[in-house]
């Protein structure tokens, strides 16, 4: 066989011109890296067109031979010998085998005759330059031609192959592997159909898998006849790695991280890595870390606190571990996970390495273990996100016999990445939910103000940990006159935001509630503050604020309670004889919207009656309506005499289902009356002759209830605030006296006018008045109502 001349290139142009493979010089002779021609169109590369007479063999894929000139990287021409032939390709296509040689230039001595190559000779040069091992066969079965590269990985002279089989040519573990490499065989040379096949083994004397790719081909002629088959075998195994690698990565990105849980997300790490590479695998989280705290703090040369998060093992129940689940240990700094953390990286080690015997050794049942189940490798793996180290994940083995590669070290360490990510986003999400509900529990009343007005009792149930602390909140304030306020809303939205926004309208509605506004009016002043604040969030980009809330005021005097709401679930009363109604109370629009009015409604509530403020979040449930919602808690406030602590917890173990996506809040309120043994008025005419009458009054009904051992403050407090009705006022003036934990004198009159202090001069006849009440008494204020206003006081009571 004659030797490839010098200069000589190869090149295998596939379907559409494309260049599939080249020889090394073939990149020298244009001035580029074979591997940047493979892709490339091979008509890029010329620098002229092709003669007419090569395109019209290449139309009819037949043999030629001629002069082309091509462009250089560097931009000059070049001229080539070029011998083209044709084979045909898997699918039917033309491939064609190019072999390209110097042309003379002008005044060189010609090339004699002789010394030009057959075509023949041409194919077999571009064969052998081919880095793919590939072999011809005849109608027979038997190897015409087989390349350089299939001798050399067959490891025999390439005339020995010649003549050979197919399964004579193959090295015997392929063999072995394709069983019906015979039926192969037939499919090709009878039914002219191309074969591959991928083949994943341990080839003998290799620790690891390899992946070969086979492919058989039909050779024929212009018409469609089988002559012969072709045969390429390709070493995939990186790609076959990569992709394997890549599909544990996929896989990983759909099970790591599923939650917000740090220990189930270290888990999922662990189920991963032993699924796929490891016979062991633990997670250890820094005790920091799962204590929320930012970074570990310690001094120097101490050793890192670590805690058991997750472990998996191939053997029932983990009996590598010497450490159980939330197993609080430590690894010295200058131990190899010491030192792997202290690099920020991962490191490999057999167990027949000194440092990790003497590591082991320090630990004897960690030693044991190792000897014991035969760990003969493993990999530290650091946790880090954001800068910040979290943890350590150990691989190891056991049962596998192979020893760790760099190609495991490398998914290990992505898949560590991946998962540190995610821990770090639950370490942070479980910090936020923390302060949340810290702020949260902050604002939430914890023990409900002592009042003559209505018995609560309340309950808080925050979302799942997957979902966020929201902004539900409820809140009992004592009002003027032994009234009380009740109130719930919900702030859309979860997280800090949520409750921060929750604490400022809890401290609205208490502030206006503190001046005695009308349900409606105090929810318009609250609408415009959520307004405010959605206005001041969109500057800032964190998204509109909106909420719902309900306000009713209840007055034990009159058993009346009057409310509004801001499209809040409509409240509950439960009747003393054990009936449930939703009350028909106008919706009004959610808070933030503006511009729209708010609608009181007044019912008269019997004493004994359980009202029933609740958010959307004790109705609503995935899997059911609010419609079903109502109806149970129909049910479960349904029936007399309910105690309202057990129904509070009757009501959340029928109406929160686990998995739980909303918070949920329940303020129950049961009636009381203030009777004639506690309230007593008198309507009075407006003449400064009644403030005498006044004061005997109050007297005689302080007497009456056996307070009238100190009623002095009480007749001078009662005698300036008829005097303030008579003369800056308008009648009809009423007196009211309310005995309960403390006394409060009322005096209402049909003005609008709002009291205020002022300092008199000294020569001032008036204008001390509201000064002396509120030296006087522990409160004071007023308050507008329909019909006019009240001014009133609280005194302690007599002794």
């Amino acid at each position: 066989m004659r030797s490839v001349p010098d200069g000589a290139a190869s090149i295998m142009v596939g379907a559409g011109g494309v260049v599939i493979a080249c020889s090394p010089a073939a990149g020298l002779v244009v001035g580029y890296d074979p591997m940047e021609l493979v892709g490339r169109t091979a008509t890029d590369l010329l620098a002229a067109p092709l003669p007419a007479t090569a395109r019209l063999h290449c139309a009819g894929r037949t043999d030629w031979s001629g002069r082309i000139a091509v462009r250089h990287r560097d931009g000059h021409r070049v001229e080539l010998e070029l011998a083209a032939g044709s084979l045909l390709g898997a699918a039917g296509d033309a491939l064609w085998v190019l072999v390209a040689t110097p042309a003379e230039s002008p005044g060189e001595p010609r090339t004699d005759a002789r010394d030009v190559p057959d075509i023949a000779m041409l194919k077999q040069w571009a064969l052998d330059q081919l880095p793919l091992p590939i072999a011809l066969f005849d109608r027979q079965g038997r190897a015409s031609a087989v390349n350089a590269a299939m001798a050399h990985s067959l490891g025999e002279p390439q005339r020995d192959l010649v003549g050979r089989t197919v399964a004579e040519t193959l090295p015997g573990y392929l063999v072995a592997a394709l069983d019906d490499i015979g039926e192969v065989e037939e499919q090709v040379t009878r039914a002219g159909v191309p074969v591959t096949r991928e083949v994943r083994l341990r080839a003998p004397g290799e620790a690891l898998e390899r992946a070969w790719l086979t492919s058989l081909c039909p050779v024929k002629d212009e018409v469609g006849r089988t002559w012969g088959m072709s045969m390429a075998i390709m070493d995939m195994t990186e790609q076959y790695r990569a992709r394997q690698r890549l599909s544990i990565l996929n896989e990983a990105g759909l099970r790591i991280g599923t939650t917000l849980d740090l220990t189930r997300t270290a888990d999922e790490l662990a189920e991963v890595g032993m699924d796929h590479f490891a016979d062991f695998v633990i997670v250890d989280l820094l005790d920091s870390v799962l204590r929320g705290e930012e970074t570990e703090t310690r001094l120097p040369g101490a050793p890192l606190v670590f805690s058991r998060a997750a472990q998996r093992s191939v053997l029932p129940g983990c009996p590598e571990s010497v450490v159980p689940i939330g197993g609080i240990h430590t690894y010295h700094a200058d131990s190899p996970p010491g030192r792997a953390l202290s690099a920020g990286r991962a490191i490999s080690h057999r167990v027949d390495n000194a440092a990790i015997r003497d590591w082991a050794e320090g630990r004897p049942e960690r030693a044991h273990s190792i000897r014991k189940h035969g760990i003969h490798s493993l990999m530290l793996v650091p946790l880090r996100a954001r800068g910040v180290t979290l943890g350590l994940a150990v691989f190891c083995r056991h049962r596998t016999p192979d020893y760790f590669d760099d190609s495991d070290l490398l998914l290990a360490e992505e898949l560590a990445a991946r998962a540190a990510v995610c821990v770090d986003n639950a370490r942070r999400y479980a910090r936020e939910r923390a302060t949340a509900l810290v702020l949260q529990g902050t604002l939430l009343p914890h023990r409900m103000p002592g009042q003559a007005a209505v018995e609560v009792a309340s309950r808080y149930l925050p979302a799942d940990a997957g979902t966020g602390v929201g902004g539900d909140w409820f809140d009992v304030i004592p009002l003027s006159g032994q009234r009380v306020a009740l109130v719930v809303g919900d702030v859309v939205g979860h997280g800090i935001e949520a409750a921060a926004t929750m604490g400022r309208l809890c401290t609205a509605v208490r502030t206006l509630a503190d001046v005695d506004l009308a349900p409606d009016e105090l929810l318009t002043r609250l609408d415009d503050l959520v307004l405010r604040l959605d206005r001041a969030e969109a500057e800032g980009s964190h998204g509109e604020v909106g909420a719902t809330c309900l306000y009713a005021v209840y007055d034990p005097s009159s058993c009346r309670c009057t409310m509004a709401r801001a499209g809040h679930p409509l409240p509950a009363l439960a009747t003393p004889d054990g009936k449930v109604e939703f009350l028909d109370l106008p919706a009004g629009p959610p808070l933030g919207l503006g511009g729209l009015p708010f609608e009181v409604a007044e019912f008269e509530l019997p004493e004994g009656s359980v009202l029933a403020l609740y958010t959307d979040g004790l109705i609503e449930a995935a899997g059911r309506d609010m419609d079903e919602g109502c109806d149970l808690l129909h049910d479960v406030l349904a029936g007399p005499g309910r105690d309202l602590e057990k129904t509070c917890d009757r009501a959340l173990r029928t109406l929160m289902p686990d998995g739980r996506t909303d918070d949920a809040a329940l303020l129950l309120a049961r009636t009381h009356a203030l009777d004639a043994e506690h309230v007593a008025s008198w309507y009075l005419p407006a003449e400064s002759s009644v403030v005498v009458q006044a004061r005997a009054l109050a007297s005689d009904q302080l007497a009456a209830w056996h307070l009238g051992g100190d009623a002095f403050t009480t007749e001078l407090v009662v005698s300036e605030l008829v005097t303030n009705a008579i003369r800056y006022g308008s009648p009809p003036i009423r007196l009211r006296l309310i005995r309960d934990t403390t006394l409060i004198c009322e005096v209402s009159d049909a003005s609008i006018a709002a009291p205020h202090l002022r300092r008199a001069r000294v020569f001032d006849e008036g204008g001390r008045g509201l000064l002396i009440v509120a030296q006087l008494s522990e409160r004071w204020g007023s308050r507008h109502t329909r019909t006019g206003k009240t001014i009133w006081a609280q005194l302690p009571l007599p002794s």
